[in-house]
């Protein structure tokens, strides 16, 4: 029997204007190792009945699978949007090292 991962990569959207703000805070608050920031995606998506097009920042978030309650919560308090996308995907083989780099700088 395998053993559950030990790390997640998070994305979530959000509007370029508040992304470096919050991936700096997830880092902060030790919820979350690094976030990259990719500029400039383009979002189709159906709300409230409508097809949306929106451009977005991609944040992707490197965590611990125990560290996600957390993270989701400090999303939760800080993003715009009344449904942020918050996705894990889970880290099911990685260069050690680096794994060991997100261990020791998360809280």
């Amino acid at each position: 029997m395998t053993s559950p991962p030990t790390h997640l990569l998070v994305h979530c959207t959000c509007p370029a204007d508040v992304a470096a703000s919050l991936a700096r805070t997830l880092v902060e608050a030790g919820v979350a190792a690094c976030v990259n920031a990719i500029n400039e995606i383009e979002s189709t998506y159906r709300w409230d009945g409508a097809i949306e097009q929106q451009r977005e920042t991609l944040l992707l978030i490197k965590t611990r699978a125990d560290r996600f309650d957390a993270l989701r919560a400090s999303i939760l308090a800080h993003h715009p949007y009344e449904l942020p996308e918050i996705i894990a995907v889970p880290v099911t083989a990685a260069h050690a090292p680096y794994l060991d780099w997100i261990n020791g700088n998360l809280a």
